[in-house]
Parts: C-alpha cells; structure tokens; sequence
C-alpha cells in the first residue's frame, strides 16, 4: 500500500482562451508541486514524472499505482489579462473520493499566495508536520516583479520538455537570463539559469566555453549570496563544482546540505549518481539511481541515464530492460531505440541492429540516432546509402550545433574511406579539420572536439599532430580524474596508433580499454568490446597480429 501521506501533482489544463499561456499553467502546477516537495512528512512525486499525464485518458487509480501514491492533485488554470482562476482538487486514488476543492481567483500579482494555498490546505489534509523554516518556504514568494516572473515560467517551461537538444537549452537560457535581468534579486531564476548553463557545458548540448562556464560560476555564486538557504541555490552550486570543475568533494558536499532544504528532490540523489560514477563507485551510483527513481519513476532522462551506466559497465541485458522502460513511456523514442541498436553493435550482432535502426530517420539533433547508423554503416562496410544523407545535413549545418557540424564532417569522410573514395575522404576531413580548429579557441577544455580533431588529422595522415592531440585529450581528462570518460582519449589514441603504423601502442591501450568501464567517444557512447574490435575497419591494420587476435576472442571483462 501506497504512504498515506503520498502525492503526485499531474499537469494542469490550460482554460486560457490564448492557448500560448500553456507556459503559465505548467508554471502554476510546478510552483505549487515545488512547494509541496519541501514538505519532509509528504512524498511527492517529481515533475519529470506526472508530466507523461498531460492530455491522457487513464484512470487515476491505474495513474496513482504507477506513480506510487496515495493522493492526486487535478487542476486547471484561466488567464485573462491580469486575472488569473485557478481551480484545484485533491482525489483519493483508491475510491476516487474527492478530499478537498477550491477555486482561487486572484490578480496575476497575487498568484504566489495562491500556490502557497494550496500547498498548505494539501498539507492539513493529509496531516503533514510542518516544521517553521518548512512554512516559511511554501509561502516564500520569490520576486515581486510579475514581468520577471512570467520570464522565468517561460525559461522553466524550456527546461520541462523532453529532450536534450540546444534549441531547449537556448530558450530556457534566453528567458531565465530576461527574468534576472528584469529582478536582479531573483534568487530561483538565478539558480535555475546556473543549472541550465552547467547541465549545457556538462552535456555539450551548449558549446562549452570559457563564457558559459563563467555565467554558471556567477549565476550559482549570485543565487547562494541571495539565499544561502534555498534548496535550489545550494544545488546550483553543487552543480557547478561537479559540471564545470569536476571537484566532486564540493559537489558532494552541496548536494547533500541540499536535502534538507529539499528532502523529495529526485535531482539530488540523480546528481548523486553522476558523481559516483564519475569517480568509478559504480555499486553507490546504482543505489542512487534507484533512490531517484523511487521519487520520479517516469522520468525517462534518469533511466536513460541508469540504462548508460549498464551500457558503460557492458551489463547489456540490464541496460536493455531499463531502455525498454523508457519505451514504455515514450514508444518510438528515436534515441532510445538507436541505443538499442547500438548494444547490438556491441555484442556483434548487425542484423539486430540494422532491424531497430532501418525504420529510423533522425535529423542532425538526433545525434545519437545519427551516428549509430553511420557506425552501422561503417561496421556493416556498406556506407553508400548514408553519404548521400550526410551530405544532405552538412548542406544545411544548424550553427547552434556548433563543433558538432565538424564532428559529422569526420564521420562523412571515414564513410567515404570506407566506400573507397579516397579522394572525397580527404577533402572531408580537410574542411572537418577548417570547421573543428576555430572552436578549440574558446573550448580549451573540450576532449571530444580534441579527439575529433585528432581522428581527423589520422584521417589526412598527419601523425605527429594526432598523436600529439590525442595526448593533449588525456591532459584535459584523465582516469583518475573521471572514471567514466577518463579512458576516452585512451580509446582515441589506440584508433591513431593503429591506423598510423604504431601496434604496439595500439594494442597496449586496447588491453587497457577492454579491462574497463567507461563511456565509448562515439556517438552512442559504447565502450569497446571484442566484437566491435573484429567489426570496427579502423582496426584493420592490427587483423594480423596474434596480440589482436587473442583480445577480439576475449570474454567481456565486467567489473565486480
């Protein structure tokens, strides 16, 4: 039986006549699920995870069994000029029974009384213990500007959506960045804008500049010098320490101060996660992968995530039941279904992986989706059919990929060596090499745009300059440093040294690579396994030496 005291808060309906003011809504039902979640007595479900019951026909009892939870909160929300109705409900799943029912009509100037409201009223009903310092946040209003907070919904909006694409990232860094500009004081939008910024530097879905990584550092110091006691500013700075200068020491220590400002935050165990595993304790980050998922089990970024944690270990029956998961939630999802394929590819089974791949079409921000079926290509030896769709991408280069357009450039000239023209393979990686070059100046610090650089001067047959960037990678990352893409710049230097006359580094550093978990440099992030190695042509120069042999037979090694 579900806790007593349980809640998930689902998305609202949009009354408004002006269906744009959907923004609004989601904003209202996040504010007031916000409030609830720092409620320690109540266990609240994250946003992440009601989301997936926008617009759906499902009953709310089969709804509160997946979630977990005793009670829901149903609303809707009208917004007329500067009046705003909200109307609320809060239901028993088990008998549908209604507990309590208010409608709320206020000036949009007073909505935060409205959502602290409703939080409170939540809490008397199902007899939560509030303590002073928890009263006094579900009633904080966080600015007195409703122009800097109409911003600040329409960033918190961008940052709700499924999908890890810059065109998010941007929208939400866009209107976060107006919000404190409009009320510098604006503590939550600071805190949000930092993390924002640390998750797109993290990630790459931002370009990782020396600027963005300033923004995080005096948007999440701003956030913390306005309130030090504010769950989200503590974590805004955990990020910042764990995202951009990898001091996990700090990162742990913010993370955990935060939950006692946030004690229902999926994020800070998840964040927990990521920490561990960047520092190889695989057996933590799984213990708190599963405690987010207690608190968001929908939310499919986190099992995405854990499902990349399986893959980095090579436990591939476990990563294929935790994608199957995320399935469940979103059917069709290209990326999951490339990763799928991408498994396959790892245990050396083409036909599966051509299966799962054939029916796909992904665009240039399907990064995942798009390199697995040019490495697929690639390992399959038959790359004519995607040359044609490279070239068709690289006509229309989307500049908020950045790098990116370069790495793809790469990947177009090795399908084209592959194919047998070599001519056009150089002339690919020549402009790779034009594109590529000019972002190392702002990006020092980026490891995979070095070792995309330095796959590509291999390419063009310069050794001492791939050799000499791909040493350059492990300066910038190393094992010890970050045990999930430390070995990276490992696995870029055994394809130079294999394909530039120097086995015996190559094969020393794939003995190496073989005998740990880490986070592959291509797109689907597989490290190598044996099958890949028999597969992969880049490879080929090392087919007739017996070290090479004896490794492509080898058993996957899983860490204990």
């Amino acid at each position: 039986m579900p806790n007593e005291k349980s809640i998930a808060v689902l998305p609202f309906e949009n009354l408004s006549e002006e269906k744009s003011n959907a923004y609004f809504t989601d904003g209202i039902q996040d504010e007031i699920l916000t409030r609830l979640s720092k409620i320690a007595d109540l266990k609240v479900i994250s946003r992440t995870s009601t989301q997936r019951y926008k617009n759906t026909s499902q009953r709310l009892s089969e709804i509160a069994k997946q979630l977990g939870v005793a009670n829901l909160l149903e609303g809707s929300v009208q917004k007329t000029n500067d009046q705003v109705r909200v109307n609320v409900q809060l239901i028993r799943a088990a008998n549908d029974s209604h507990l309590w029912a208010e409608t709320f009509d206020r000036r949009l100037t007073d909505i935060f009384s409205v959502e602290s409201e409703v939080a409170k009223a939540i809490a008397d009903q199902l007899r939560a213990h509030l303590t002073g310092r928890e009263e006094q946040a579900i009633a904080a209003r966080p600015t007195d500007n409703p122009e800097a907070y109409d911003a600040y919904l329409r960033g918190l909006a961008y940052t709700l959506k499924t999908g890890d694409t810059p065109a998010i990232a941007l929208g939400a860094q866009k209107y976060l960045r107006e919000a404190v500009r409009l009320d510098p004081k604006f503590t939550l939008s600071w805190a949000l804008l930092s993390y924002v910024d640390a998750l797109g530097y993290l990630t790459l879905t931002l370009q990782p500049t020396v600027a963005l990584r300033e923004e995080t550092q005096q948007a999440a110091e701003m956030a913390f010098s306005l309130q030090p006691n504010l769950g989200e500013a503590v974590v805004a700075k955990g990020y910042y320490h764990y995202a951009c200068l990898k001091d996990y020491d700090a990162a742990v220590r913010y993370f955990e101060q935060a939950r006692q400002f946030l004690p229902n935050s999926s994020q800070i165990p998840e964040s927990l996660a990521y920490v561990a595993r960047r520092r190889g304790q695989w057996d933590r980050s799984e213990s708190y992968f599963n405690e987010a998922e207690r608190l968001d089990p929908r939310n499919v970024n986190l099992l995405t995530s854990h499902a990349a944690s399986s893959i980095v270990l090579r436990r591939f029956p476990e990563a294929l039941r935790k994608l199957d998961q995320v399935l469940n939630i979103i059917p069709d999802d290209v990326d999951t279904l490339a990763q799928k394929a991408a498994i396959a590819q790892a245990e050396g089974d083409l036909p599966r992986a051509s299966a799962l791949l054939a029916p796909l079409h992904p665009n240039a921000e399907d990064t995942i989706a798009l390199g697995t079926q040019v490495y697929q290509a690639i390992l399959e030896r038959r790359p004519a059919q995607i040359i044609p769709r490279l070239k068709e991408i690289l006509a229309k280069p989307d500049p908020a990929s950045g790098y990116f357009n370069g790495e793809l450039r790469f990947w177009l000239g090795w399908a084209q060596e592959v194919a047998g023209d070599q001519p056009a393979a150089r002339e690919s990686w020549r402009q790779a090499r034009s594109e590529l070059e000019p972002f190392l100046k702002e990006q020092p610090q980026n490891h995979i745009l070095i070792g995309d650089l330095a796959l590509t001067n291999m390419g063009l047959g310069d050794k001492a300059a791939a050799l000499a960037l791909a040493e350059r990678a492990a300066a910038v990352i190393s094992i010890q440093k970050d045990a999930l893409l430390g070995p990276v710049p490992i696995e870029i230097l055994a394809r130079v040294a294999a394909q530039l006359g120097e086995p015996d580094r190559a094969i020393a550093a794939l003995q190496k690579l073989l005998s740990i978990p880490y986070a592959g440099p291509l797109a689907s992030n597989v490290p190598l396994t044996p099958a890949l190695l028999r597969l992969d042509p880049m490879f080929d120069p090392l087919r007739d030496d017996p070290r090479f042999q004896r490794l492509i037979l080898e058993p996957i090694q899983k860490p204990l």
